[in-house]
C-alpha cells in the first residue's frame, strides 16, 4: 500500500493504491493545525499504517511560515561591513507605479543581524582570517543571550571557499549543540550576495518549523506503528526522506504545486501527452507550469513574499484565483475577483460554515455547473440559497441576473489564469499552441475550456481524480536532488577540460550524498550550465546531455548557447560575441522502481440526467453523467457536466469530450476531433 497526503489551503487530500486499486479522500483542512488535517485523512481513510510501505507527504508549512511570519526567532551572520544586506536588498521596485512602495520585510530584523571579523576575495583567497577568539568570547555570548532558535550563516565569498562557514559552524555548535545552523555553502553556492543571504536567512527561519513538523509527524506514525518509508516533496518536482528534509527545508516552500505538476505529467504521458501546460486551481489559488517532453521546466530563482530564493524550483506561476476567491467590487466600481479567498474557514457562502462574501465557487453553484447532490461525491452539502444571496449584491450593482454576475466573474477569473499561463510559456519562449491544456484541482477542470479557448490551445487532457492530483505526484515522484556551484570564466579552448571536471566532482558529492540518505537504485544526472555574453547581467540556462559532454567542445558549447538565446530573446545564435560561463547545476534523480497508475474509481450514478446549464451567457440543456460511467472512447458533446468524487469538468458548448483507455478524459473543439 502507497499512500499520498497532501495538505492544502482548503482540502487535505489522500490518494491511496495498491494492487486492489484506487482510494481516494477529500476532507477539509485545518489551517492551524496542518498535521491534524493531514492525520484526519488517514484516519478516515479506515487504512492500518501498519500496512502502508510508503508514505509521501507533500504541505504548506514552510510556505506558510514564512508567509505569516510564523517562523523562529533568527540569528544572521554575516562579514563585518555587511549587516545591512538584508534590508538594502536590490534598487530594483516590484511595483514601479506604488507611491507609497516599501521593500518587503526580510525574516531576520536588523538588530538581530551579527558581523564577523573575516574577509575571503572572490578568487577563494583568505584577506583577514577568521577571528575565531572573537567568536568565542563576543559573538557566541550573543547568540545565547538572544534565545535565537536558529543561524543562518552567510559570509561574504563563502560560494568560492565555505572554510570560514564550516569553523564558525562548528564554533557556534561546540557551545550550542541544540542551535539550528544553516550555512550558505551548503544551501546555494552561487553568487549575488543579496539572493544568496536571502535564500539562507529563509532556510534557518523556516528550519526549526520543518524540523518539529516532521518529528512531531514521524512520531504519531511510529505510534500508530508505521513502519514503511516517510518522505516529503520538495519544490524541485522530487522528494527526499522526511529525515533528509529536516536539513533541506527551504526546498518544501512550493512542494504542493510541484507534487500536482509531477502527478498530471505521469498520468498523460501514459496516453501519449508529453508537451503540457498543468492548471492546478484549488481552494485558494492557481498554479501553472509548462512541461516540454515530459519535463517541468525548472527556474534557478523564485521569491516568496517578495524575498528571492536562489534554488532550483519548477517554475510555477501562482495567481490568487481559486474556487474561494472572493467576487468583490473595488472603490472605481470595477468588478473584482481575488487575490484574497474565503480560505477552508469560513470557505465559500455554500458551505454553509458561515462565509458571507461570494466566491468563485458561489459563481459555479448559481450557474448550476456545481450540483448540491454530486458535490465531492454527495458528501458535503451545498447551500444553494446562501450562494444567491452573496453573490446578490454584486449582481444588484451591476444590473445584472444572478446567472449573468457569476458568468463575469468566472470570465474573469480566467483571464488571470491566462495572463499567469502567458508569464511562463510565451514570455519563456514557449507557444501555448503547441501544447494540450491539463487541468486538475477541485475548480482547474471547471475553467479549462474556456481558458484554453482564449489561449489558442485545442486539446484537453483531465486526469482521472483530477482533484487529488497533487496527493498522486507525490508517490509518482522520484527521489530528486540539487547542487549548485559558481565558477566563472571566459568560453576558451581550455573550458571543456575545465567543464569535464566540475561536472565529476559535483557528480562524485551528489551521488555520495545520495547514499547516505538510503536512496537505492541507480542515480540519473542532469546537468546544466548557465552562460552569459560578457556584459550581460543574466544568464542562460544550457543543459549539456551525457553526450555532450563526453565530446565536448568549445564550438558545441557555443551553438547550444546561441540557440537556447536565440529561443528566449530572438537572438544570439549569429556572431562571435565573447561568452562566459558562471555557474553549474547537477540534478540528481534516484526512479522510482515503479509508478503507480491513477485509474477513475467506480462511478457515483451509472445514467446521464438532462439538467439545466448556464453556459456561455444563457440557460441550456447539458448532460450531466459520471465519468466513470463512460465507454471508452464515447464521445460526449457539450454542454455537459462530468462528475467525479473529487471535481467537476465543465464541458462547454462547442467541445466534445471521450475517454481514453488510461482513464483520461480527452476534450477537443468540435471539427479538431482527428487533428
Amino acid at each position: 500500500m502507497r499512500i499520498g497526503v497532501e495538505v492544502g489551503g482548503t482540502f487535505t487530500d489522500l490518494v491511496a493504491i495498491d494492487e486492489t486499486g484506487v482510494r481516494v479522500l477529500k476532507v477539509p483542512s485545518t489551517p492551524s493545525h496542518p498535521d491534524e488535517g493531514a492525520f484526519n485523512a488517514l484516519i478516515e481513510s479506515g487504512i492500518p499504517l501498519s500496512s502502508v510501505s510508503d508514505l509521501s507527504h507533500g504541505s504548506t508549512v514552510a510556505t506558510n511560515a514564512v508567509l505569516e511570519r510564523k517562523g523562529f526567532l533568527t540569528a544572521f551572520i554575516t562579514t563585518a561591513g555587511f549587516r545591512d544586506i538584508l534590508s538594502l536588498q536590490r534598487h530594483g521596485r516590484s511595483n514601479i507605479y506604488d507611491l507609497e512602495y516599501r521593500k518587503p520585510e526580510p525574516v531576520v530584523e536588523r538588530a538581530n543581524t551579527l558581523e564577523v571579523e573575516e574577509r575571503i576575495l572572490a578568487d577563494g583567497s583568505i584577506l583577514v582570517a577568521l577571528d575565531e577568539q572573537a567568536v568565542r568570547n563576543v559573538l557566541v555570548p550573543q547568540l545565547k543571550g538572544g534565545d535565537y532558535q536558529a543561524v543562518a550563516i552567510c559570509l561574504l565569498n563563502a560560494y568560492v571557499n565555505p572554510a570560514h562557514e564550516h569553523k564558525l559552524r562548528e564554533l557556534i555548535q561546540a557551545s550550542q549543540p541544540d542551535i539550528h545552523v544553516t550555512i550558505s555553502s551548503d544551501i546555494t553556492r552561487e553568487f549575488r550576495e543579496y539572493e544568496r543571504a536571502s535564500t539562507t536567512a529563509l532556510s534557518a527561519y523556516v528550519q526549526p518549523v520543518m524540523d518539529r513538523y516532521i518529528s512531531r509527524f514521524t512520531q504519531r506514525l511510529q505510534e500508530s506503528e508505521f513502519r514503511g518509508r516517510f518522505s516529503v516533496m520538495q519544490s524541485n518536482g522530487g522528494k527526499l526522506p522526511a529525515q533528509a528534509m529536516r536539513a533541506n527545508a527551504v526546498t518544501a516552500l512550493l512542494s504542493g504545486p510541484a507534487a500536482g505538476v509531477m502527478g498530471a505529467a505521469r498520468q498523460v504521458s501514459r496516453s501519449g501527452y508529453r508537451n503540457l501546460i498543468t492548471l492546478d486551481m484549488g481552494g485558494t489559488s492557481t498554479d501553472v507550469c509548462v512541461v516540454v517532453d515530459g519535463k517541468p521546466q525548472l527556474t534557478n530563482e523564485f521569491s516568496i513574499d517578495g524575498l528571492p530564493v536562489r534554488i532550483p524550483v519548477l517554475d510555477i506561476n501562482t495567481v490568487g484565483a481559486g474556487g474561494g476567491s472572493i467576487i468583490w467590487i473595488d472603490e472605481g466600481g470595477m468588478l473584482r475577483v481575488g487575490p484574497r479567498s474565503a480560505g477552508a474557514e469560513p470557505g465559500p457562502a455554500c458551505y454553509g460554515k458561515g462565509g458571507t462574501l461570494a466566491t468563485i465557487t458561489d459563481a459555479h453553484v448559481v450557474r448550476r455547473a456545481i450540483m448540491p447532490e454530486t458535490f465531492l461525491g454527495g458528501k458535503m452539502p451545498i447551500d444553494i440559497a446562501a450562494a444567491r444571496d452573496a453573490l446578490q449584491p454584486i449582481a444588484t450593482h451591476f444590473g445584472m441576473t444572478l446567472e449573468e454576475a457569476a458568468d463575469a466573474a468566472i470570465r474573469l477569473s480566467n483571464a488571470n489564469i491566462v495572463r499567469a499561463i502567458q508569464v511562463i510559456s510565451t514570455e519563456r519562449g514557449h507557444d501555448p499552441r503547441d501544447n494540450v491544456l491539463v487541468p486538475f484541482g477541485g475548480a482547474g477542470p471547471l475553467h479549462a475550456a474556456e481558458v484554453a479557448r482564449d489561449l489558442g490551445v485545442g486539446t484537453i487532457v483531465v486526469p482521472p481524480n483530477s482533484g487529488v492530483i497533487s496527493a498522486y505526484g507525490l508517490l509518482a515522484s522520484d527521489f530528486i536532488q540539487f547542487e549548485s556551484l559558481t565558477q566563472r570564466g571566459v568560453l576558451g579552448e581550455d573550458t571543456p577540460a575545465g567543464i569535464r571536471a566540475v561536472y565529476q566532482e559535483m557528480s562524485q558529492r551528489a551521488i555520495a550524498r545520495a547514499h547516505e540518505m538510503g536512496l537505492d537504485g541507480e542515480p540519473i544526472l542532469s546537468f546544466v550550465v548557465d552562460m552569459r555574453f560578457v556584459g550581460q547581467a543574466f544568464e542562460v540556462p544550457v543543459e549539456l546531455a551525457s553526450a555532450d559532454l563526453e565530446r565536448l567542445t568549445s564550438a558545441r558549447l557555443r551553438e547550444l548557447f546561441g540557440a537556447m538565446h536565440h529561443k528566449l530573446f530572438f537572438f544570439g545564435a549569429e556572431g562571435d560575441k565573447p561568452i562566459e560561463y558562471v555557474s553549474f547545476r547537477l540534478g540528481l534523480t534516484v526512479p522510482l522502481k515503479s509508478v503507480p497508475q491513477l485509474r477513475e474509481p467506480q462511478a457515483q450514478f451509472s445514467h446521464a440526467q438532462e439538467i439545466d446549464l448556464f453556459d456561455q451567457g444563457a440557460w441550456r440543456k447539458a448532460t450531466m453523467i459520471s465519468r466513470a460511467a463512460m465507454k471508452v472512447d464515447q464521445a460526449l458533446a457539450g454542454p455537459a457536466i462530468l462528475e467525479d468524487s473529487t471535481s467537476t469538468l465543465l464541458v462547454p458548448s462547442g467541445w466534445v469530450a471521450r475517454r481514453d483507455a488510461n482513464d483520461n478524459v480527452i476534450l477537443t473543439l468540435k471539427g479538431e476531433q482527428n487533428a
